[in-house]
């Protein structure tokens, strides 16, 4: 298995190795923020099967969960590309619309829907959870199971 991906100017590029453990789109404020306004759609991945060639910038804050949260992006283009947690350092997110293939995004949750505005849209189908579950599991081996 092979993905690919990269930002707008195509100044980043990656391939990861693995499949996707999970799929959620997230409502979060800061997410909010990253989406103009949306809700984002972060796949999740092993980092160790993620390769990335290019210049990345990060931003760091600390999401509503209470994780310390980096944000990288493309600083050419501004395009949100990666979100890694320092409690989940085998982890790593990656922006769904950063794909080449974006039906490897295949959502499974919506989480943050307590912080969604009134007007949000939502795929009826997928369980809502007002916040995030936590703890998020540190191995990519469980992350499928609990980070539905």
């Amino acid at each position: 298995m092979k993905i690919t991906g990269g930002c707008l100017c195509r100044a980043v590029r990656f391939q990861i190795s693995a499949p996707p453990l999970v799929t959620r789109i997230c409502w979060c404020r800061l997410c909010q923020y990253l989406a103009a306004g949306n809700a984002t759609v972060n796949t999740c991945f092993a980092k160790a099967a993620v390769q990335f060639t290019g210049i990345l910038r990060d931003y760091t804050c600390t999401a509503d969960s209470g994780n310390v949260m980096h944000r990288r992006f493309c600083p050419l283009c501004g395009t949100p590309v990666f979100t890694e947690s320092e409690s989940r350092p085998t982890l790593i997110f990656v922006r769904a619309g950063t794909l080449d293939d974006t039906a490897v995004a295949q959502p499974s949750v919506t989480i943050w829907t307590s912080q969604a505005p009134s007007w949000a849209c939502s795929i009826v189908d997928l369980p809502r959870v007002e916040g995030s579950r936590l703890p998020c599991p540190r191995s990519p081996s469980t992350a499928t199971r609990l980070c539905r």
